[in-house]
Order: C-alpha cells, then sequence, then structure tokens
C-alpha cells in the first residue's frame, strides 16, 4: 500500500492505494496520526485502494472519532463498489461521509 499525503491550509487530503489490511493498516494510522495536527477537514481519497478489511475499518473508525471530537470533518472519496459494498454491509456507510 503506498499513501501520499497533501495538506492545503487546515485540508488534508490522504491517498491510499493497494490493500488496507492487517499488514498495511497500523502504517496507515501512523500516517493520518501524524499529519492531523490543525487539520479540520480530512479527506481520504480512495481511488486506487482495491480492499479493505476490519483492520481498515477499526483505522477509519477510530480516525473518525478523533475528528469528531477536534470538531472536524472526515470525508471518504472515489469509493470502488467492492469497499462500498463493504461499508454498506459494516454499518459503516452510515458512519462515514463517502461521496
Amino acid at each position: 500500500m503506498n499513501i501520499n499525503s497533501t495538506i492545503n491550509g487546515s485540508e488534508l487530503t490522504v491517498a491510499v492505494d493497494g490493500r488496507l489490511d492487517i499488514s498495511t493498516a497500523a502504517d496507515f494510522d501512523k500516517a493520518l496520526k501524524a499529519n492531523l495536527d490543525g487539520v479540520t477537514t480530512l479527506i481520504i481519497d480512495m481511488k486506487d485502494l482495491e480492499y479493505v478489511s476490519s483492520a481498515g475499518l477499526r483505522v477509519l473508525l477510530a480516525t473518525q472519532k478523533t475528528m469528531d471530537e477536534k470538531g472536524g470533518s472526515m470525508k471518504i472519496r472515489n469509493v470502488n463498489e467492492t469497499i462500498s459494498e463493504v461499508f454498506i454491509v459494516t454499518g459503516f456507510a452510515d458512519i462515514l461521509t463517502v461521496e
């Protein structure tokens, strides 16, 4: 998995590709936490993400809670059909803002 972060003022965009699973979730979590200071809007671009496991879902949920606690927002963009199904089946589509 590759993680590319871009900061524009108080907006952080994180693009991920490959697989977000047990072997990559910790790296994704660290990359997010390392860049959240001063961020009010977090955008996670999943255009090139192929797969997300429960470990990846845990990171997304924890990050959503962090953004909620600091009064910010988190948006997930460019979700493919497979990952969208995972979000729907797990109920994450109701918790996360998926655009």
